[in-house]
């Protein structure tokens, strides 16, 4: 089912012709035209059946007897076909926050994600006719796709290989659209934005996974600063070699690449030494 544009007539113009008819009728059975009269007024009654106001930003689904006429998409005052029914479709930019979802994400581990889906209906022929209730299934399809989504991704990670659930927020937010898309176009339904409002760890875990992540932080940041210290040592001893300063032995350098490490790796605050005498 498609949308398509319903034949209307503007309001303004069909219920001066409405009205002028049901006078004429009236004429007429003053007039002891009684046949006429009540054939004029009948048919300005019928007619005046198909008289409708739409709103801005919403449109009317026209049905006749169980056919889909068409839509009517403007706003104001139109005569349609008479003895129709008329459903209106709100075409207005709505949110859809959902609740918080306690799901698993790629790695096993139990969390708490929320997200909030702004969309409009742009096909209302599809929003009445192809769903039961559209908004109700644009509610169930975007827990769903959230579901999927956060399935496929771990919460965080720091070796930095991988799309996380938390440090690629806009990659994230991207698929999740792209799958919302995918599942409310049978519904006439465009996602504007698909954003996370809310995302942790589940409670039974989250003390744990604290722990973890400070440890993987502590482990991450030392692999930096060793491989800064040992970067560091070898551009010491190369450019003091280089401009002559010292000439020195293995074990000098060993000596001072050791001090150079000591001072850059320690937590604290390194304190110096003053050698008066030979390493020897």
């Amino acid at each position: 089912m498609n949308e398509r544009k319903a034949w209307c007539l503007n309001g303004f113009i069909g219920v001066p012709l409405i009205i002028a008819i049901v006078g004429i009728g009236a004429v007429a059975l003053i007039n002891e035209l009684p046949i006429v009269g009540i054939l004029l007024v009948a048919i300005g009654a019928v007619f005046a059946s198909g008289i409708t106001v739409v709103q801005p930003n919403q449109s009317q689904v026209v049905i006749f007897f169980g056919k889909y006429l068409g839509s009517i998409r403007k706003s104001g005052l139109f005569l349609t076909t008479p003895l129709t029914i008329r459903r209106t479709v709100s075409l207005r930019v709505r949110n859809f926050n959902s609740k918080k979802l306690k799901v698993n994400d790629v790695e096993g581990n139990p969390i708490e994600i929320a997200a909030v889906v702004v969309f409009k209906v742009v096909d209302s022929a599809k929003a009445v006719f192809d769903v039961d209730n559209y908004e109700e299934f644009v509610a169930i399809q975007s827990e769903t796709a959230i579901r999927a989504v956060a399935t496929r991704y771990p919460y965080d990670t720091f070796e930095d290989v991988e799309l996380t659930l938390r440090g690629n927020a806009d990659e994230i937010s991207a698929e999740l659209a792209t799958e919302l898309q995918a599942r409310l176009e049978v519904a006439g339904v465009d996602v504007i934005e698909a954003r996370l409002t809310h995302l942790a760890y589940s409670t039974e875990i989250a003390s744990a996974m604290l722990q973890r992540q400070q440890a993987t932080a502590i482990l991450s940041a030392r692999k930096k600063i060793v491989e800064g210290a040992v970067s560091m040592a070898q551009m010491a001893v190369e450019q003091l070699e280089q401009d002559g300063i010292l000439d020195l032995d293995e074990e000098r350098k060993v000596h001072m690449v050791n001090n150079l490490m000591v001072a850059i790796i320690s937590d604290r605050g390194t304190q110096p030494v003053v050698n008066t005498g030979s390493l020897y």
